[in-house]
């Protein structure tokens, strides 16, 4: 995304673009939903938990890691590469909602954090964007990767956007984290969680979802890893119509993501009963 242009604040001319408008309104009413159900006033912390191993069960299944959900609940051993995945998904949303603070004043210092957290195995490239000529993992995003100097000035440009703050709508601004991202894999691992964790801080810290009982990562799951890919295609693409279509589709993960939960407050709801 470029973040140059005659306009001052180019996240809100995103919530301009056709159709966003009409997906930020369903993210609302779908998260109002969870969190005006009965259950949820009661038992919150039941339901963020189980949403957050949700969500990292959703996330590590789009880093080629898909498990089943009681798999990921029951395994303590988490070596091996699928495992270590999953092992890494686990430890970000655990991590996630202990920077939220920081998020505004210093969103490159959460997102070295983040990374850290992810890949500790990495040595000495963990917690730090790439440098030149350092290859990237990351095989199931297939775009061409941009050079590191752009990637930095591009990062740096993302950062600036984030601690400006604006009008945008929380989801605006949570997809294009996300993209930017994924888009520009700014680590030489572990982009794709470090991606849908960041998007998981924005949601939370923007009030949207502030008890992060919507798992968006479990939307994006569903949804399937094609398209996914495809909605990032469009965002890259930096067309109107495409960057719409990556909003649209965050902002439907979002809404499966609070279906899901909902779907949890109803079973405690028949267990209370």
């Amino acid at each position: 995304m470029s973040t140059t242009g005659a306009t001052a604040d180019p996240l809100a001319a995103l919530g301009a673009l056709p159709g966003v408008a009409e997906s930020v309104e369903s993210v609302r009413k779908a998260v109002d939903r969870v969190y005006g159900h009965r259950i949820m006033r009661r038992r919150s912390n039941e339901i963020t938990s189980e949403a957050a191993l949700r969500a990292a069960r959703g996330s590590a299944a789009l880093s080629g890691a898909d498990w089943a959900l009681e798999e990921v609940r029951r395994r303590t051993d988490f070596s091996g590469d699928e495992a270590r995945a999953v092992g890494a998904a686990l430890r970000l949303t655990a991590e996630a909602g202990q920077l939220l603070s920081i998020w505004r004043q210093s969103p490159l210092r959460v997102l070295a954090r983040l990374h850290l957290v992810a890949a500790a195995d990495k040595a000495d490239q963990v917690g730090r964007p790439r440098q030149e000529g350092e290859a990237v993992d990351e095989p199931l995003v297939e775009l061409p990767l941009p050079g590191a100097e752009e990637a930095h000035g591009r990062l740096d440009g993302l950062a600036a956007l984030v601690m400006a703050g604006g009008s945008a709508p929380a989801l605006v601004t949570a997809a294009v984290v996300h993209g930017e991202l994924l888009a520009l894999r700014p680590f030489t691992t572990h982009n794709g969680l470090v991606a849908r964790a960041a998007e998981r801080i924005v949601l939370i810290n923007s009030g949207l979802d502030p008890k992060s009982a919507c798992p968006a990562e479990v939307g994006h799951a569903e949804l399937g890893r094609a398209a996914y890919l495809a909605a990032l295609d469009g965002y890259v693409s930096g067309t109107p119509q495409g960057m719409a279509a990556w909003i649209a589709h965050c902002g439907r993960a979002v809404e499966l993501g609070a279906r899901e939960s909902t779907a949890v407050c109803e079973a405690l709801q028949r267990g209370a009963a």
